[in-house]
């Protein structure tokens, strides 16, 4: 399955057309786009990315100094609007006083980047169970949450893409990473749902799965010196690049760089306790615990 899928990442010529229509029509009409855990990272250099296509942006992190300095540089350097909204996605209620702040200033989200995310990492059972609860509500509840508010008034116009970020980490359990694992899984199975839901409805979704990346993950998720964060690590701004070109494209899944595409190829071959006995071994230190 998850060869055609990869195979079905190219772009066929229709996907260029509505690409190409959508460049021109975005030079007079600069589209809207919500970008989450917008302060660095992936997230920031999409934001780079949707800036310099003169996109207007809605910039959301919990960092609210970041954002401004970011919006005052986009602002200038670009010519474009930027709102900062500091929120904290493992709050609960965050995405509806979001959505509740867009809607006072009258501001319509036409393209939404679910960036934000963590992991963490060590013995399920060691584990700080906030930290897994917070994981799970930023990485998954936030992310469908954000999503449900803001697509009802995509498809009532006709126009809308959303990007998820996942990881290659949700095709293979995660011994060490249980949760982070499976919060991505659920990230892949939740996009492709959705992208066959709203075909012929002028909204697309992207899943995004990068492998190992230069960002703050592997520090806050207690991973640095692992096998897993020391080969084939890209750079975020070219995961940021492909996920940028995926969505345009309205591909339901993006696994950025070649070497983690021919990764992905054999896994349905794998039994799945031996992907699990790789992936412990991929993400072991010496003292495996939170």
């Amino acid at each position: 399955m998850w060869f055609r899928a990869i195979h079905s990442l190219h772009p066929t010529s229709s996907h260029l057309g509505l690409f190409q229509d959508g460049q021109r029509h975005r030079a007079k009409n600069p589209r809207s786009v919500l970008i989450t855990g917008a302060s660095s990272g992936i997230g920031l250099e999409l934001a780079r990315i949707f800036a310099q296509h003169r996109h207007n942006l809605v910039l959301t992190a919990r960092d609210r100094d970041a954002l401004l300095g970011l919006a005052a540089e986009f602002e200038s350097r670009h010519g474009i609007t930027v709102t900062a909204i500091s929120k904290d996605l493992s709050e609960p209620g965050a995405p509806d006083d979001l959505v509740a702040e867009l809607r006072r200033r009258s501001i319509h989200i036409d393209m939404l980047v679910n960036n934000a995310g963590f992991g963490n990492s060590g013995r399920f059972d060691r584990c700080d169970v906030n930290s897994c609860i917070d994981l799970l509500q930023v990485n998954v509840v936030s992310l469908t949450h954000l999503t449900r508010l803001l697509l009802p008034a995509m498809v009532s116009r006709g126009f809308g893409k959303v990007l998820n970020m996942a990881s290659v980490a949700a095709f293979v359990p995660g011994p060490l990473t249980a949760c982070y694992n499976a919060s991505k899984a659920f990230v892949v199975s939740f996009s492709t749902a959705l992208s066959h839901e709203l075909r012929d409805t002028g909204v697309t979704v992207t899943a995004v799965c990068p492998g190992p990346t230069q960002t703050r993950f592997a520090e806050r998720a207690g991973l640095t010196g692992t096998k897993a964060f020391s080969e084939n690590v890209m750079s975020a701004a070219e995961v940021a690049r492909a996920s940028f070109d995926a969505m345009m494209l309205g591909k339901p899944i993006e696994i950025p760089g070649l070497r983690n595409k021919m990764r992905m190829l054999p896994l349905p071959l794998v039994p799945r306790a031996v992907l699990a006995h790789f992936s412990k071994k991929y993400h072991q230190k010496t003292e495996a615990e939170c």
